[in-house]
């Protein structure tokens, strides 16, 4: 009788054992395929009367919308053919999408201060002073003819002339002692007599220096006016400055 050696012994068992590891592994295996199989055909039964279904929808809305399926083959190709384009859209609105969320408390709070600042603006009479302004500006437009306003080109020059030389700081003291002149004589006039002043008693105010030295003013002023007016003349008839 023949006795193994123990390594030869040893390296059977440790054979058998890896034939038994790899036996209950093609067993496990051969189980979990039979699962996934079963659930697999349990899903088709379960899923084929539906699909069933859906196509007979499908087919039904097909015809009553006249949808030829040809039509619809060629539309899936160009849906497929577009995909790439499709999908760079798509990235393209979910960034401006992750933009405008981002944007959109900057805009409330802009928002949110453009109305104050308006609310503002209307406590202290701006809205109500550009209405009236508009109003001013409808009056104009509709007081001046095409000719007016042709007038008013032409002269624009001098109107601006004139502007610069009435914002003076002496012509404005004169026009402010004028209009007070005018407002003190305003009241004067309410206290008059119904009656106008003789000549005598105009001749009496003559003795008071003040009204003799208005009056020179007043004379001053008018020589003053005519020599301007006198040299326009003579300039426009006589621009060489020669004898005519």
């Amino acid at each position: 009788m023949t006795v193994a050696a123990p390594d030869q012994t040893a390296d059977l068992e440790r054979k058998i054992d890896a034939l038994a590891e790899q036996v209950a592994f093609l067993t496990e295996e051969a189980r979990l395929n039979r699962q996934r199989r079963q659930r697999w055909e349990d899903l088709q039964s379960d899923m084929m009367p539906i699909a069933s279904e859906a196509m007979v929808v499908v087919s039904n809305e097909l015809d009553a919308a006249n949808v030829n399926v040809s039509d619809l083959a060629a539309l899936m190709r160009r849906l497929v053919k577009v995909a790439p384009v499709l999908e760079r859209a798509l990235g393209q609105v979910e960034m401006y999408s992750e933009l405008g969320h981002d944007i959109l408390p900057l805009g409330s709070e802009a928002f949110e201060f453009a109305v104050g600042r308006l609310a503002d603006l209307g406590e202290k009479g701006y809205f109500t002073f550009a209405q009236g302004a508009i109003q001013v500006a409808d009056r104009v437009v509709t007081g001046f003819t095409e000719e007016d306003v042709a007038q008013l080109g032409d002269n624009v020059v001098l109107i601006l002339q004139t502007i610069k030389e009435m914002t003076q700081p002496e012509i404005m003291a004169a026009l402010h002692r004028m209009i007070e002149a005018v407002q003190i004589q305003q009241s004067h006039i309410a206290q008059e007599s119904a009656e106008p002043p003789s000549f005598f008693q105009i001749l009496k105010q003559m003795r008071d220096p003040e009204i003799r030295r208005g009056i020179a003013r007043g004379l001053n002023t008018l020589r003053a006016v005519s020599e301007v007016e006198s040299a326009q003349v003579i300039s426009t008839t006589n621009p060489s400055g020669g004898n005519s």
